[in-house]
């Protein structure tokens, strides 16, 4: 079993930056694709980035890309999600989550393990 602890959200203004922290314990997990997905109110839960198990691919929804880095250490067994230029819309409790098939997808069906979020919340 792998347990995914997520820290670092809060309330931010609109143009300021967060940085996300995910840390696993249980197992290591560097040899899982890692995924940040986020639900606002009222909405499904959505993709917003993955990185495979080697971090040497990265996919980000389009809403966030070029404002949100994905990046992992596998040594902490920790992964990050930077965001920087935030926007009232990002405003969400945002999930990280695991996949041992390490390929890493957008498609949150995929991921075995999940954490229990930290809320993001971005004021204009």
């Amino acid at each position: 079993q792998v347990q995914l602890v997520e820290s670092g959200g809060g309330l931010v203004q609109a143009g300021g930056s967060l940085r996300l922290s995910c840390a696993a314990s249980g197992r290591t997990i560097s040899s899982y694709a890692l995924g940040w997905f986020r639900q606002a109110p009222g909405k499904e839960r959505e993709f917003v980035a993955a990185i495979t198990w080697s971090g040497g691919t990265t996919d980000y929804a389009g809403s966030v890309k070029g404002r949100f880095t994905i990046s992992r250490d596998n040594t902490k067994n920790t992964v990050y999600l930077q965001m920087n230029s935030l926007k009232p819309d990002d405003t969400a409790v945002y999930y990280c989550a695991a996949d041992y098939r390490g390929a890493g997808a957008t498609n949150l069906g995929v991921y075995d393990y999940w954490g229990q979020g930290t809320q993001v919340t971005v004021s204009s």
